[in-house]
């Protein structure tokens, strides 16, 4: 049966990367300022999305992932490493 989950049970792989990169921002990224970058690249999502993206709760769509590499200016492989 195919199952659509990394092995820890979380439904993305990039989320511990997106939350450990955006803190790394200097200044520190909030949650809403990098929901506002990704609107100014095309992507409508808000806070509560990114918490969900970050903790593994929320499946991300590679129009997602292309979006947050870009707002993290990193690579979306960047964005895949565990």
């Amino acid at each position: 049966m195919y199952k659509n989950r990394a092995p820890d049970g979380k439904h993305n792989l990039c989320g511990a990367q997106v939350f450990a990169l955006r803190r790394a921002k200097i200044p520190k990224l909030s949650q809403r300022g990098l929901a506002d970058l990704l609107q100014v690249c095309g992507l409508d999502v808000d806070k509560n999305a990114i918490q969900r993206i970050e903790s593994g709760q929320r499946f991300v769509t590679d129009i997602e992932l292309k979006a947050l590499a870009q707002a993290l200016d990193v690579t979306a492989e960047d964005l895949l490493k565990t």
